[in-house]
């Protein structure tokens, strides 16, 4: 005979709370053995409190409700240990950027600012191939990654192609509304056959004030503050797209205290300005 719980008995049995259960009945997640026409109470199974005390158990793990059911509903063991697997990889990858981040703030809080070094420049029309879209700022880093990806397979079978690192262009609306037109890009001298996403444009030329980024993408704004400062102090502040150039990035090292990046800030000239 099968002992029916009500749902106050198994929210003290699995630490879920009444409410959170309702819940998990709403969306299919743990639905109750039995539910009275009459009274509209919940009842449980004893063998579904180990099924409670696994969800919580996962839910505490920060794991979405749709990968739980995903878990719960497994046809094999495989297939279940896969999700699972999925989501401690992404969690130990939360980890790592939880602790970059903290040592990032560390050096902000401890370290004292060094003085850049600023260059200026003036650079001519550049012919590229580009992919250029509206990003989200939040998924800049992922559209980033696919993009260059994209550029490089088309550019692979054209030998020397080539003229200059990869690079980007984020106009102002990308920081000021977390929504802007991105472009990425690869110079290129030769002939090549734009296909997909990817088109051919010309990166208009510019006056610039330069300056290169030492290490991960995660600290790149201590740069663009850095440099934005030194051009606000001399009112040369232009309000074009910011330039990044990618002289070392994933392309050559995951090893990202090797990186090197170009910030390039819109000036009024490059001549004559004390640094």
């Amino acid at each position: 005979m099968t002992i029916q719980l009500s749902i106050g008995d198994f929210s003290r049995m699995t630490y879920l709370s009444v409410k959170t259960l309702r819940h998990y009945h709403a969306v299919g997640l743990l639905e109750p053995v039995e539910i009275d026409n009459w009274t509209g109470y919940r009842y449980y199974s004893a063998e579904q409190v180990p099924i409670g005390q696994v969800i919580r158990r996962f839910r505490d793990l920060g794991m979405p409700l749709d990968q739980v059911k995903e878990v719960l509903r497994a046809p094999d063991t495989n297939s279940r240990n896969e999700v699972i697997v999925a989501h401690l990889r992404h969690m130990e990858s939360q980890l790592d950027q939880t602790q970059q981040t903290v040592a990032s703030l560390r050096a902000l809080l401890e370290q004292p600012r060094t003085p850049i070094a600023v260059d200026y420049r003036s650079v001519a029309d550049v012919r590229a191939i580009a992919i250029s879209e509206p990003v989200r700022m939040d998924d800049v880093e992922s559209w980033w990654s696919e993009a260059f990806d994209e550029l490089h397979r088309v550019l692979a079978p054209t030998t020397g192609a080539r003229s200059g690192p990869d690079g980007a262009l984020y106009p102002k609306e990308f920081f000021e509304d977390e929504l802007g037109e991105v472009v990425a890009f690869t110079p290129i001298a030769g002939v090549v056959r734009p296909s997909g996403r990817v088109h051919a444009v010309e990166i208009p030329a510019a006056e610039l004030a330069t300056t290169v980024h030492l290490g991960a993408f995660s600290e790149l704004d201590q740069t663009y503050g850095a440099l934005g400062t030194f051009v606000t102090e001399r009112e040369i502040g232009l309000d074009g797209a910011i330039r990044e150039n990618y002289i070392v990035s994933y392309a050559e090292t995951d090893d990202e205290s090797m990186h090197r990046t170009e910030v390039c800030w819109p000036v009024f000239h490059t001549k004559g300005d004390e640094q």
